[in-house]
């Protein structure tokens, strides 16, 4: 009978284990990270070579596809509305639902499909340019809508809202960080109804109120935080009710303040570290999850701290024993996670750089806007694979799923894998 109970709960760990690889439910993925557990992804591909299939897309956008099973869920802007596309793993569109509405058809990064949708394998859930979050089921049929707006105040930004929001477990969270306001939100994703709401204190001002970052999730074991970044400081709330737990500061020091260090680099975690970027060519701070109260330069909480370097808008990559900053020139910085010591800067391909890494196989993906993706080693050492070049401007970061790697395009979605 042990024996048996032994070999059920070993089938049951392997098909969860499976399941949890297969799927992308995130933009950053399935630990919230860039990080899959594939190990055989494609490392040479062209528009002649290793495309299984590529779909014209309705309008563009920036944001990441979110994969569930053989269903991949991505958001267009279309000349009248933002749309929320359901297209198979053959390259089908199954359904088109409305998400809002839109004055023009996108054909750049500047769109009101920004935020990357998210899925849970039973709703879809999307937000928008305009602050309208709505939810989905898997017919395309709504189940619920409400406007961030409408709720909790008019967003006053600079570059529109570009906000993910962040799902976990049965609760969307919520970063609202502007020159209106400053909100952190639980919405239960059932229903769509608010569980709580933390007002997010800071003393920027200018264009520092406004956050173009998204929040992220650090967890090991049972133990979870959520972070929000933006309006100088970095912060992690406890996910029963928002309470602040802890804060990184200096991140746009006082002595040398610069009124228009907008955050838009958001941050990574993994379970032993979180790192937290600014903007600008400013610093970067690698901290000790366990965090508590305010971290100052030098706090004991902090791994390490860097005074200048980091990414403008690509977000950071922890994989390995190493931190990977991709700069939105293409200079990409490898650092040793434990110490913050740099192992190299070197680039791949001069270009600009919008999306985020990921990394798959001891590999790491970084994509370019004019449809060069760049396959690096990943390791101390700077090694390139491979550069794959797509006749397709690429914003939005890739997606992972079931041995393929998905790129969005400003006019296709692409699936790559092996032929």
């Amino acid at each position: 009978m042990k024996k048996s109970l032994v070999h059920l709960f070993v089938i049951t760990l392997t098909m969860i284990n499976v399941a949890f690889s297969d799927n992308w439910p995130h933009w950053r993925g399935p630990t919230y990270n860039g990080i899959s557990e594939e190990k055989d992804l494609p490392v040479d591909w062209s528009e002649q070579k290793n495309i299984i299939w590529k779909q014209e897309l309705p309008g563009a956008s920036s944001a990441t596809p979110v994969i569930w099973e053989d269903k991949i869920f991505l958001l267009a802007q279309e000349l009248e509305q933002v749309s929320l596309l359901c297209i198979n793993t053959e390259g089908k569109v199954l359904w088109t639902a409305k998400v809002d509405n839109a004055n023009g058809k996108a054909n750049g990064e500047r769109t009101m499909a920004s935020p990357s949708p998210s899925t849970d394998g039973k709703q879809v859930y999307t937000m928008t340019g305009n602050g309208e979050v709505v939810s989905f089921d898997y017919t395309g049929k709504e189940v619920w809508r409400f406007n961030a707006q409408d709720r909790y105040g008019r967003f006053r930004l600079g570059f529109g809202f570009h906000t993910t929001p962040v799902l976990h477990r049965s609760r969307l969270y919520l970063q609202l960080i502007h020159s209106g306001g400053a909100w952190v939100v639980s919405i239960d994703a059932a229903t769509g109804k608010e569980v709580w709401k933390a007002e997010r204190k800071s003393d920027g001002v200018a264009e520092c109120e406004h956050a173009y970052t998204s929040p992220c999730i650090w967890q090991k074991g049972s133990t979870q935080q959520l972070i929000t970044h933006g309006n100088d400081y970095a912060i992690g709330h406890r996910l029963s009710d928002g309470k602040e737990l802890w804060r990184v500061a200096e991140l746009n020091p006082k002595d040398r303040y610069n009124r228009t260090l907008r955050f838009v680099s958001s941050p990574v975690a993994s379970s032993g570290l979180i790192v937290i970027p600014s903007a600008k060519g400013r610093g970067v701070v690698g901290l000790k999850p366990g965090a508590n109260g305010m971290i100052l330069p030098g706090h004991k909480s902090e791994q390490w701290r860097l005074a200048r370097g980091t990414p403008d808008v690509v977000s950071p990559l922890i994989y390995g024993e190493e931190v990977y900053l991709n700069r939105e020139n293409g200079s990409i910085a490898c650092l040793n996670a434990k110490t913050g010591e740099e192992h190299y800067s070197e680039r791949a391909h001069a270009q600009t750089y919008r999306a985020s890494p990921v990394a798959s196989g001891g590999k790491i993906y970084v994509t370019a806007r004019d449809g060069m993706v760049s396959v690096i080693k990943a390791g101390s050492k700077f090694e390139v694979l491979s550069k794959n070049k797509l006749n397709d401007q690429l914003t939005a970061s890739p997606a992972i799923s079931n041995g393929r790697l998905y790129l969005r395009g400003f006019k296709f979605l692409y699936a790559i894998g092996h032929k």
